[in-house]
């Protein structure tokens, strides 16, 4: 994986900046506490109806939609944005139920590039957490190497 850039940067503060926005705050909240559909058939009635549900969901869903897009398109670091985030991780086990009879109704690509990222933001948690877990139990300190005498 490539070292994160000052753009990279740049673009993680962008997508922080527009989780601030008022609706997007309402949006996320009510994908991460409210929302629990478990089926396309709950969630369809209300899709493309303007109300709540289908603001809330659709706000989310395409936000997460569009920064996985970049992501996977290497656009934005994948390791920083797996080490800053995980919410695109919550919001895609939420919806995770409902998305293969959604496809078939809305377009079969329909959140793809959020399915893929959660796999793999998924894959990379399982890779580096124990790591992880050594460094902290460690007391944060790295691996120290040795130096080879002379």
């Amino acid at each position: 994986m490539s070292r994160p850039t000052s753009d990279d940067v740049e673009l993680i503060l962008k997508l922080y900046e527009l989780r601030r926005d008022p609706e997007m705050r309402r949006a996320r909240a009510y994908m991460l506490s409210e929302f629990s559909a478990t089926s396309w058939e709950e969630v369809r009635p209300h899709y493309l109806t303007g109300d709540d549900l289908d603001r809330h969901f659709r706000m989310a869903t395409s936000y997460w939609e569009m920064v996985a897009a970049f992501v996977n398109r290497d656009l934005l670091n994948e390791e920083l944005f797996f080490d800053t985030h995980g919410e695109d991780i919550v919001v895609w086990r939420k919806i995770e139920p409902l998305v293969k009879e959604a496809r078939k109704q809305i377009r079969p690509t329909w959140l793809w590039n959020l399915e893929r990222l959660a796999r793999r933001h998924l894959a990379w948690r399982e890779q580096t957490y124990t790591t992880a877990d050594q460094v902290i139990q460690a007391g944060s300190k790295p691996p120290s190497t040795k130096r080879r005498a002379k």
